[in-house]
């Protein structure tokens, strides 16, 4: 089922693209736009211009563009589909769908996928309030002093003992049966028996970030193993892209000041319970770059916590590590070590909110986390310090962290600057290519200047009488003019919608960039010169049709009649 296309124009009309990327991204005027440092990629000056009037938006740096839908894409990393549900959701909107005939992009499995899972999620939450067995799970929960709240704010549920507690409630739905092996909710065996993958296990429902069940983490109630049962990666889920409590902190707090990162859904849950209710956890798996840039879009700062042993350390540094190369301007990312056998549900337990959040403020600094380590790690060896330091701090596009980082270690080093240190180091810097924050200049061809100006004012089209002479002008690029032509002249676009009907053309990179093009006509200037662009191509028709009846060897009265129709209107025109 299709989105009508009529709906995705409203959508683009109805989401004003300045307020869009301004609440995630502070923006300020410049001139007839708004800028801002790109929140795609590292740089200290913005090159990321937002346009109100083409509700378009578009990185001269990176090269990242679009309108609010594509924002929406890449900022909160959705797909397509989604990202209009996304944009509908925030203005009210119901998304409809209708039969498709072109090219069927199958979105069924997804949703059937989603409903499933939620229908499962729905399924152990009723077991936790139902089963013969309950009491054992209330009575683990009391133990861990867990609210009711805390429960119903996470979805906690409880997956009974037994092979086909859920796979019962489909045993006569084939159909459903496949989509849950598919979800990883049941496990077939090599004859192909079918049973459920979670039994006796208390319930973590995880949800991305619009709040939809895509796996679930299971903790067994006993001494069983393995002690955490997560959801295997399915079409829906991903555990490098999502985090678990993220979709709750963002109920709880719009704009948070910062958000801690644990290991565990306990972890995060405990927290919650204690009031601090700010903690995601990395679904068991070594923090990703997808996580990080997260976080990081999330707060205005990150700490990670970890344990103090060995093992925690070992996290914390690679943690870092992924963290390094996507650190922009203003990221602060902070490392928390708890006492040796300590995590966050048992610290909090003994300490309390207050004195927890104390623990806190002690957090180390990226920088002296990173030459605390360098520097145990190479105790007495300031060679090999040295040549380990510069290999990660070559990787920081932050061209002020990287100058921090590099003043430290000169310091450590016993050198006077960061100067003396790239020099005897020979450290070569990544100097930001230069921009051109204007693109394409000048007026380049006329074909090229109308299709930029319809780009960039749909309005130049709108109810212009049809041009029959550009129907038969052989000339490149001729095709996408009529195009263009043809959908500006019945409906009044703005520029974001106009682009959007071309999200999957060939030519949608060439549009982007003629989007871009400082084609220096003023306003004021607008619809004379681009009559005079069309002027000019329907001439173009008249020469060409010249040449080709004055090449001709023998003419029928209609074309010598029409030759020298044509040698009276070149003569005019000359």
């Amino acid at each position: 089922m299709a989105i009508p296309r009529d709906f995705i124009n409203e959508l683009i009309a109805r989401t004003d693209i300045v307020d869009l990327i301004d609440r995630k991204v502070p923006l300020k005027k410049a001139g007839k736009n708004h800028s801002a440092c790109c929140p795609f990629h590292s740089e200290k000056s913005p090159s990321f211009t937002v346009s109100r009037d083409k509700q378009f938006y578009h990185c001269f740096g990176c090269g990242a563009h679009g309108n609010a839908i594509d924002f929406v894409m890449e900022y909160d990393r959705l797909e397509f589909v989604d990202a209009i549900e996304e944009l509908a959701g925030q203005l009210g909107l119901d998304v409809p769908r209708e039969k498709g005939t072109g090219k069927r992009v199958d979105t069924g499995l997804s949703r059937d996928l989603y409903q499933l899972m939620d229908e499962a999620n729905l399924y152990y939450q009723n077991q936790l309030r139902q089963h013969q067995d309950k009491q054992k799970v209330i009575d683990y929960l009391a133990f861990r002093d867990l609210s009711d709240e805390v429960v119903e704010k996470f979805g906690i549920g409880f997956a009974p003992d037994g092979w086909d507690g859920l796979l019962g409630r489909y045993r006569q739905n084939q159909d459903a049966q496949d989509k849950l092996l598919t979800a990883g909710m049941l496990i077939a065996n090599d004859n192909g028996k079918r049973y459920d993958r979670f039994r006796d296990r208390l319930m973590f429902p995880i949800r991305d970030r619009r709040g939809r069940v895509v796996g679930f983490g299971g903790r067994v109630l006993g001494d069983g193993t393995p002690k955490y049962l997560n959801s295997p990666e399915t079409p829906i889920f991903h555990k490098g892209n999502e985090l678990y409590g993220l979709y709750e902190l963002k109920q709880q707090h719009r704009d948070p000041q910062h958000v801690l990162i644990v290991e565990g859904y306990m972890d995060v849950v405990a927290l919650a319970q204690f009031g601090v209710d700010y903690a995601v956890a990395s679904l068991g798996t070594a923090t990703t770059a997808e996580q990080f840039q997260l976080l990081v879009r999330s707060a205005k700062e990150v700490i990670c916590c970890y344990d103090g042993d060995n093992a925690g350390r070992e996290a914390a540094w690679r943690a870092l590590e992924t963290a390094l190369p996507l650190l922009k301007p203003g990221d602060s990312v902070k490392f928390m070590f708890l006492p040796q056998g300590e995590d966050p549900d048992t610290m909090v337990r003994q300490i309390g909110k207050a004195a927890f959040e104390q623990l806190m403020t002690k957090a180390m600094s990226l920088p002296e986390f990173l030459f605390d380590t360098l520097s145990q790690k190479h105790a007495g060896d300031k060679g090999s310090l040295a040549k380990q330091a510069i290999a990660l701090i070559s990787k920081i596009q932050d061209s002020v962290l990287q100058n921090l980082l590099l003043e430290n270690l000169a310091h450590k080093l016993g050198m006077n600057s960061a100067d003396d240190l790239k020099k005897k180091l020979g450290f070569v810097e990544q100097k930001p290519k230069p921009l051109n924050a204007k693109g394409l200049q000048g007026r380049g061809t006329p074909l090229r200047l109308a299709i930029a100006l319809l780009i960039q004012a749909p309005q130049l089209g709108y109810g212009l009488p049809t041009q029959p002479a550009l129907n038969k002008l052989q000339m490149n690029g001729i095709e996408m003019l009529k195009s263009l032509l043809e959908i500006t002249r019945d409906k009044q676009l703005n520029s974001a919608q106009l682009l959007e009907l071309y999200r999957e053309h060939p030519q949608k990179g060439m549009l982007i960039k003629l989007a871009q093009w400082d084609h220096q006509v003023a306003d004021e200037n607008l619809i004379p010169e681009f009559k005079q662009t069309l002027v000019w191509l329907n001439n173009q028709y008249i020469e060409q049709r010249y040449q080709e009846l004055s090449l001709k060897q023998s003419l029928t009265k209609a074309e010598r009649i029409q030759l020298q129709k044509l040698i009276s209107i070149i003569k005019g025109i000359k």
